[in-house]
């Protein structure tokens, strides 16, 4: 008889392409292009330090809580305590927000390079008021289109995923193939180090940008339960995700290196210029305007699913007591509509940076940078908090554990990923060389008060916060710390009964042994 109502297993090929979708991004391979064939290393070194210890040690967290609400919140705050837990979820949830003009602003320079007229597409990608302007609807648009609920929105988001970013990364790799296989001239020296010369520092500076390339994997771990055998799948999916990740960055560097010169390359341009000039070798320039259409999708459908997903996270916190009661306040459909209005509005005033910043790359920079910063802050957090978590929860269940035994491999693993994070958040103040950022000044000052007003901003919401804040109607599962001091008092209390009636027996006994004595 067959087993009716059985849960479906993912597979581990079939995890390791979600993964896979999760985390692969094209709108920053010209930022690693620079680099040569040295972009390799950056890209085995980062996977190394950062996304396979990202995955695992999601992994173990995602598994332990899986019946808890909170997500990073929940992991952090179990290991440090409730303000650092917020610290944690609040930058996750601001960062996705600074996010949004710098993935936008390849969008539009996507949708300039649909028309037919290559000057004048690199023309208008380059104009700062046609890409504030195009950032700005679109963002709102999709906004609106949030506040909806339209249930839509995840199914764009999957076909975006895969017209605009697989599809183009698998046929970006051929040309490149198809190129060179034709007598193609290679703009990019294979013959050069693989090694970067470490003596630059600051050559190591839009290296850096790389870790937020792996950003994501934790979420991952949310899966972790619905594979069969995880303790042995799931790492193996997460190691084959890995190296498909890898392969279409570094060959997806490599195609454009190869078309590009290296004195050429821009942040925000080059991808859609490569497309073009392949386009042309092999005499089907009509393809351009498809490509920068399905790369446009692609943005536009990934950004349409992030407006409303973090703030969810956040949405779901303030509800406890965290935030006030104005950032509570939900739709008729129960969408956070305050939130995402002053996330919005944040959005604006990042665009706004158009202003003062020296050109569109620039721009897409800093925010990049800042992006870069605030994610690490909680990859910080959750690295060290899951190596805390296993003094503080020894006896936890852990379906999926890194290691059978001792904490051993989840320091390694763990503190690999903590240091390169550590690595990649001190480089990420340093200006790049290769771009041109105008005033240092401009930049350390937005990157700097940048970080410490975000960074402060949680804590002094948390001291501010009132009884009165939190929704009567929300329910969130208390930490294990808090649950150890609800059953103190009552082991003592019992402690307390059972002394109580020690006494008493003895003194009926000594009672009793006086009056015998006495007869």
């Amino acid at each position: 008889m067959a087993n009716v109502g059985k849960a479906v297993k993912l597979g581990v090929f079939t995890l390791a392409i979600m993964n896979v979708t999760a985390v692969v991004s094209l709108r920053g391979l010209p930022a690693e292009a620079v680099y040569g064939l040295s972009s390799a290393f950056y890209y085995l070194f980062a996977a190394i330090v950062f996304l396979i210890p990202t995955s695992l040690v999601a992994a173990e967290l995602a598994a332990m809580f899986q019946d808890k609400q909170g997500g990073v919140f929940r992991w952090v705050g179990e290991a440090y305590g409730k303000k650092w837990g917020f610290l944690a979820i609040w930058v996750q949830w601001i960062e996705s927000t600074i996010w949004y003009p710098t993935v936008l602003t390849f969008g539009a320079v996507s949708i300039a390079f649909i028309g037919m007229n290559d000057a004048h597409d690199m023309t208008l990608a380059s104009n700062k008021m046609y890409t504030l302007a195009v950032v700005l609807i679109i963002y709102w648009l999709a906004t609106f289109i949030s506040l909806k609920g339209l249930s839509w929105v995840g199914k764009v988001a999957k076909v975006g995923g895969i017209v605009g970013t697989i599809l183009p990364a698998a046929l970006l790799i051929i040309l490149g193939i198809v190129y060179l296989s034709m007598g193609g001239h290679s703009n990019m020296d294979f013959h050069g180090d693989f090694f970067p010369d470490f003596s630059k520092f600051d050559n190591l500076v839009l290296a850096s940008s790389i870790f937020l390339f792996y950003a994501g994997m934790e979420m991952g771990g949310i899966h972790v339960k619905d594979v069969e055998n995880p303790s042995k799948n799931y790492p193996k999916a997460v190691f084959i995700g890995a190296l498909i990740t890898v392969l279409i960055f570094v060959l997806g560097t490599f195609s454009l290196g190869v078309i590009i010169p290296q004195k050429d390359i821009n942040l925000t341009q080059s991808l859609l210029v490569g497309f073009d000039n392949y386009f042309k070798f092999i005499h089907a320039s009509w393809l351009s305007p498809i490509i920068a259409v399905a790369l446009a999708f692609g943005v536009l459908a990934g950004v349409l699913t992030w407006v409303a997903g973090p703030s969810k996270g956040i949405f779901t916190v303030g509800k406890a007591g965290y935030l006030p009661p104005f950032f509570q306040k939900t739709n008729k459909i129960g969408v956070q509509k305050n939130i995402l209005l002053v996330q919005g509005c944040a959005v604006t005033l990042l665009s706004l940076l158009f202003v003062v910043m020296p050109s569109v790359q620039s721009f897409y920079q800093i925010l990049s940078q800042l992006t870069v910063i605030l994610y690490l802050v909680m990859y910080l957090l959750m690295f060290s908090g899951a190596i805390a978590l296993r003094y503080r929860m020894k006896k936890a269940n852990r379906p999926f554990r890194i290691g059978k035994h001792g904490n051993g491999l989840m320091w390694f693993i763990g503190g690999l990923g903590f240091c390169g994070s550590l690595l990649a958040f001190i480089l990420s103040f340093i200006p790049p060389s290769q771009i041109s950022v105008g005033s240092n000044t401009v930049w350390f000052a937005v990157l700097i008060i940048g970080a410490i007003v975000v960074v402060a901003a949680p804590f002094i919401i948390y001291a501010s916060k009132k009884a009165s804040w939190v929704d009567p109607n929300a329910h969130f599962e208390p930490f294990h710390w808090e649950e150890a001091k609800v059953q103190a008092p009552v082991a003592g209390a019992t402690a307390t009964t059972q002394t109580a009636n020690t006494n008493s027996t003895n003194t009926t006994t000594n009672t009793t042994k006086s009056n015998n004595t006495q007869a």
